[in-house]
C-alpha cells in the first residue's frame, strides 16, 4: 500500500527536516539544509532512491505501526509497534545542531521481546548517487563527492551490507534500548564529535518545552494553534530567520499530474500573515528574525524585487527536472528550483510594506533603514501598479490585471499613509500616497467588480473568480458590511467551494494558469473563507467551517497545501507553512485579536 501524503510525520532541527512514514521509514531528508540535495528520496521515487526503515522483523513496507504521537508539545516522534511477542517504541528526532546535523532513532522495549531490523539505503543527490560505504572504528561511513554520512549504534548491533544497503538486526526486551545516530558532514572534513543520543533526546525535549512555554495565545483551539506554531518553527531556517513554504518538492497538486513544484524557499507572499501569526502568539523574537530576513532579502533595486528567495536571501533558484525520479504516485516531473522566481507579482510590494508596518505596530525594534526601503518600494510601485502581472498564484499563462495585485498596491499606499499618520516625525509625502491609494481604489472598484453578479473578479474584465479576493475584507480595502464584500464572499463560496473547502480559481477550460490538469481545494483559501465569514457577521458558519478544516489534519495535526475532496486525502507539498499560518490566524481572528491593529471596518 503506497503511503499517502498525510501518512508522514515531520521531524527537524530548524535547518532541515525529515519525513517519517507510518511504516517506520524515513523517506525524505535533505542535508545539510532544507534546499540541499536529498539523501533519502523514496518519497518521490522508490526505496532504491534512498530511505531508512526501522521496524519489527517480518514486517514489510506496507505494514504500518500501531500508533504514533509527538511527545507533548515537541517535534519528537514516538512510534509504537505491538507484535505477538511484545511492544516496541521507536523515538525519532533531530536535535538542534551545534555544527553537524544528526538524525537519531532510539528503539526502546516496552514489553516482552521484539526482534527488529534496520535497512539504510543512502542515495545522495536526490536518489541518484550510490555512496561508497566502509567500516571505521565501529561506524559505517558512506562517502560520495561532497557528502559523507556516519552511522553508529549504541550499543553496537550486527550490521552488514546487502544490495547497496546497510542492514542491521537486533532484539530489544522490556527496559532495553538501541540508539542509532546518523550524522552528515562535508566529506573533506574530519569526523564530527560524537553525541550521546539519550542526552540529546532530553536536550531536545527541553528545548521544545522552553520554546512552547513562550506561547501567549490562550484562546479557543489552543492545542491546534500550538501544533501549527511548532510546525512553523520547524520550517524556520535558524541561521537566517527565513521560513520555507514547505520542506519538500514536487508533492503533486493532482495525483499523476504535472503541477509539482519546489517549495523549499521563502516567499514574500507569506510575510504579513506569518508576522501576524507570530506576533499574536507572543513569538516576537521569531517575528523579528523573519522581519530582518525580509529586509536583507529585498534590499537593492525595487525593480528587482522577487516573489521568493533562498534561505539566506539567494536570488538564483534555477528550475531543473530530475528524470530519474518517478514522482509521488507517478506524478511527473519532479522539479528542483522554481522558475516562478522570475515572475512579476506586484502584490509582493504590498506584502512587504504591510509586514513592516505590522512589525512597527507590534513594537519590534525599528531598523533605521526600513522606512527608507519602504519609500523606495512605494516609489517604484507608484509608477508600476497599473501594469499587468502574474498574480499571487504564480500563473504560467499570460499576464493580467489581477484584482488581488491591485488591492495589495492599495495596501502599500494605505499602510504608508497610516505609518506617517502614526509617526509624523518620519519623512514622506502622505498626500502623495493618499492620492495613489484613492486612484487604485477607484480603478479596482470600476474595473475589477462585476455589478451583474455583485462580486469582485479574478482580473479586470474577466468572469472568473479568485479566492484571493476573500482577503479584501482582511486588508480593510472595503468595510465588511459593504454589499460588494458580502457578494464576493458568497460568490467565491458558491462557485469555487466544495464541501466547505475553496479552490484558488477554476482550472476548467482554458485555465488562466496555462497548465493542464486539475488541483485540489487550497487549504489556506478555506481559512480565508473562515475569516471572511467571521468578519461579515457569520461567526457561527465561520466556526463550523474552521472545525471542519481541523478534521482534515492528519493524526499529528499536520496539513499539506491542498485537499482532494472526492478522494478525501491531502495533496501538495507537506507540511505547508501557508496552511498552518491560515489556521493560526483564523483561530486568532475568531478569538477577536488583530495583531496588526487594523480597524475591521476599513
Amino acid at each position: 500500500m503506497t503511503p499517502r501524503i498525510e501518512d508522514y510525520a515531520l521531524i527537524g532541527d530548524l535547518q532541515t527536516a525529515a519525513l517519517v512514514g507510518r511504516n517506520g521509514s524515513v523517506d525524505w531528508l535533505c542535508l545539510p539544509r532544507f534546499d540541499s540535495g536529498a539523501c533519502f528520496a523514496a518519497l518521490l521515487g522508490t526505496e532504491e532512491n534512498g530511505h531508512w526503515r526501522i521496524a519489527p522483523q517480518g514486517t514489510g513496507p506496507s505494514d504500518v505501526c500501531t500508533r504514533r504521537a509527538y511527545v507533548k508539545d515537541s517535534l519528537v516522534l514516538e512510534t509504537y509497534w505491538e507484535t505477538r511477542t511484545g511492544t516496541v517504541k521507536v523515538v525519532d528526532f533531530m536535535p538542534q545542531r551545534d555544527k553537524a546535523p544528526d538524525l537519531m532513532r532510539i528503539v526502546e522495549g516496552v514489553s516482552g521481546t521484539v526482534d527488529m531490523s534496520s535497512v539504510l539505503r543512502l542515495r545522495f543527490d536526490f536518489g541518484s548517487v550510490v555512496p561508497w560505504v566502509r567500516k571505521s572504528h565501529g561506524h559505517r561511513v558512506a562517502v560520495a563527492g561532497p557528502d559523507s554520512v556516519w552511522l553508529r549504534s549504541e550499543p553496537p548491533v550486527k550490521t552488514w551490507g546487502q544490495q547497496f544497503s546497510t542492514c542491521s538486526s537486533f532484539t530489544v526486551s522490556e527496559g532495553e534500548s538501541v540508539a542509532f545516530v546518523l550524522t552528515w558532514h562535508p566529506s573533506h572534513s574530519p569526523r564530527p564529535k560524537l553525541i550521546d543520543p539519550h542526552k540529546a533526546l532530553q536536550h531536545t525535549l527541553h528545548d521544545w518545552a522552553k520554546w512552547t512555554d513562550r506561547c501567549t495565545y490562550d484562546g479557543p483551539y489552543r492545542e491546534a494553534v500550538l501544533r501549527s506554531l511548532i510546525t512553523l518553527k520547524a520550517l524556520t531556517y535558524a541561521p537566517t530567520g527565513g521560513i520555507v513554504a514547505a520542506p519538500t518538492t514536487s508533492l503533486p497538486e493532482e495525483i499523476g499530474g504535472v503541477r509539482n513544484w519546489d517549495y523549499r524557499f521563502c516567499w514574500l507572499r507569506d510575510a504579513t500573515l506569518t508576522l501576524g501569526a507570530m506576533v499574536s502568539a507572543g513569538y516576537l523574537e521569531e517575528a523579528e528574525a523573519w522581519r530582518d530576513w525580509l529586509l536583507r532579502a529585498v534590499a537593492g533595486d525595487p525593480a528587482d524585487l522577487q516573489i521568493m528567495y533562498g534561505l539566506a536571501g539567494e536570488r538564483r533558484l534555477p528550475e531543473t527536472e530530475l528524470p530519474w525520479l518517478a514522482g509521488f504516485e507517478q506524478s511527473r516531473p519532479v522539479r528542483t528550483g522554481n522558475a516562478a522566481v522570475r515572475q512579476r507579482q506586484l502584490d509582493v510590494y504590498g506584502e512587504v510594506i504591510d509586514a513592516l508596518r505590522l512589525a512597527r505596530v507590534a513594537g519590534l525594534d525599528d531598523k533605521s533603514h526600513a522606512w527608507n526601503l519602504q519609500l523606495s518600494l512605494l516609489g517604484f510601485l507608484e509608477s508600476s501598479w497599473r501594469e499587468p502581472d502574474e498574480g499571487l498564484w504564480e500563473i504560467r499563462g499570460a499576464r493580467r490585471h489581477f484584482v488581488h495585485s491591485k488591492v495589495m498596491a492599495w495596501v502599500a499606499a494605505d499602510r504608508a499613509v497610516r505609518t506617517l499618520e502614526e509617526n509624523p516625525e518620519l519623512p514622506g509625502d502622505a498626500d502623495r500616497w493618499r492620492a495613489m491609494r484613492d486612484a487604485v481604489h477607484a480603478e479596482v472598484c470600476e474595473k475589477g467588480y462585476d455589478p451583474e453578479r455583485n462580486t469582485f473578479t479574478q482580473s479586470y474584465g474577466s468572469r472568473e473568480l479568485d479566492a484571493a479576493t476573500l482577503l479584501i475584507v482582511r486588508t480593510g480595502f472595503l468595510p465588511p458590511d459593504d454589499p460588494r464584500v458580502v457578494g464576493t464572499v458568497d460568490a467565491v463560496r458558491a462557485e469555487l467551494g466544495s464541501d466547505g473547502l475553496v479552490r484558488r480559481y477554476s482550472t476548467e477550460g482554458a485555465s488562466v494558469d496555462g497548465l493542464p490538469g486539475d488541483e485540489g481545494a487550497f487549504i489556506v483559501c478555506s481559512f480565508w473563507l473562515v475569516d471572511a465569514l467571521h468578519r461579515t457577521g457569520r461567526t457561527d458558519e465561520a466556526r463550523e467551517l474552521f472545525e471542519h478544516l481541523l478534521e482534515l489534519r492528519n493524526d499529528l495535526g499536520l496539513l499539506a497545501e491542498e485537499y482532494d475532496v472526492p478522494a478525501g486525502r491531502q495533496l501538495g507539498n507537506f507540511p505547508q507553512a501557508f496552511s498552518h499560518i491560515g489556521l493560526v490566524n483564523s483561530a486568532v481572528d475568531l478569538a477577536g485579536v488583530d495583531p496588526a491593529g487594523n480597524d475591521p471596518a476599513g
